[in-house]
Parts: structure tokens; sequence; C-alpha cells
């Protein structure tokens, strides 16, 4: 748990700019990936959908409805 906590120090010294960045690199990476293997674009995109809604249900139950 240790390597969990030094982590969670980390990205708290993280900004708007940071974190934005941060999401711009990950987005780049997947393109990198998906150029490479132009195969998992294939796949239906029912998969990606659902990946989003799992992605998306925290952060959004964090912004609209936790106190």
């Amino acid at each position: 748990m240790k390597i969990l906590k030094e982590m969670d120090c980390r990205i708290k010294r993280f900004g708007i700019i940071d974190e934005k960045l941060a999401q711009g690199a990950a987005v780049f990476l997947a393109l990198i990936v998906v150029k490479y293997k132009p195969e998992i674009l294939n796949i239906n995109v029912w998969w990606f959908v659902a990946l989003l809604g799992i992605c998306a249900a925290k952060p959004l139950y964090v912004f609209y409805i936790k106190k």
C-alpha cells in the first residue's frame, strides 16, 4: 500500500493543466496503439460504449451526486 500512498501524494501536486496534458497523452497513446493494431477498430462499437460507461460512472457520480 505504500506505493499507492506515494502515487496519491504525487497526483495531488497536479494542477488542471497537468491533468489535461496527461489526458492528451493518453489519447495520443491510444491513437498510436490503434495505428499499429488497426484490427482493434473491428470490435463492435457497443464494447466501446460499455467501456465508456464504466470509465465515466465514478467521475459523473462524484461531480453530480456526491456532496
